[in-house]
C-alpha cells in the first residue's frame, strides 16, 4: 500500500519483483521457420489453432521465448527455430498494480497475465496513446525489449486514482511518479 515501507508479504509484487529468469533470446539468431496459428487478443488470451489455450504453464512458458523485431512482428524463438505470432495489440496485459511510498518516492510496480512483475521506471515506461475517433486512451507498460503489457481496466483507473496534476507547457496534465 501507498506509504508503506517495503513488505514481508512473500505474495506482494515488491518480494517478486525481479525474480523472473528469461532465456537469452536476444542472442539467439535462428532461421525463420514460418508463421504458427497462434495469436494473442487484446484481452491477453492465447489462441493455438483457434482454440484458448487453457495450459497457463505453457503460456507462460512461450511468452519467455517472444521478441519483437524491428520489422514490428511477434516471433517465439529458440537457438533453433524462429516463428511469427499474431498478437491483436500488446501481448500482455498488466492485471496488478501495487504502489509503494508517495509522490516523488513512489514506485509503482505490475503484474502481467503471464506474472512478469515489473517497476515502471526509464527502462519500463508507461505510456498512453489515444484512439483518434474515440478519444479513449489505451496505456501500455514497458515489459522487456520491445514487448509491452496493455493497462487492463481496473489497472489504469488504479493508476489514475495515483496521479497528480501538474501545469505543463501551460496546460494542465495528469501523471504519476514512478522509480523518481
Amino acid at each position: 500500500m501507498a506509504g508503506e515501507g517495503p513488505s514481508s508479504d512473500p505474495f506482494s509484487l515488491v518480494a517478486q519483483l525481479g525474480q523472473k529468469d528469461l532465456p537469452p533470446v536476444h542472442l539467439w539468431n535462428p532461421e525463420f521457420c514460418g508463421d504458427m496459428d497462434l495469436r494473442i487478443d487484446r484481452n491477453g488470451t492465447w489462441f493455438y489453432l483457434g482454440s484458448p489455450m487453457g495450459r497457463r504453464r505453457l503460456v507462460k512458458l512461450l511468452s519467455s521465448v517472444m521478441r519483437r523485431e524491428a520489422d514490428g512482428d511477434y516471433y517465439l524463438v529458440t537457438p533453433a527455430e524462429k516463428l511469427r505470432i499474431q498478437v491483436a495489440d500488446a501481448p500482455f496485459l498488466a492485471v496488478e498494480l501495487e504502489a509503494e511510498g508517495e509522490k516523488e518516492e513512489q514506485r509503482l510496480l505490475f503484474r502481467t497475465n503471464v506474472d512478469d512483475v515489473i517497476a515502471a521506471d526509464s527502462d519500463h515506461p508507461i505510456r498512453v496513446t489515444e484512439d483518434p475517433k474515440s478519444g479513449e486512451p489505451s496505456p501500455y507498460l514497458m515489459v522487456r525489449n520491445g514487448l509491452e503489457a496493455l493497462l487492463s481496466r481496473p489497472v489504469f483507473y488504479r493508476l489514475v486514482d495515483l496521479s497528480v496534476e501538474r501545469e505543463q507547457r501551460g496546460r494542465a496534465m495528469l501523471g504519476v511518479w514512478s522509480s523518481g
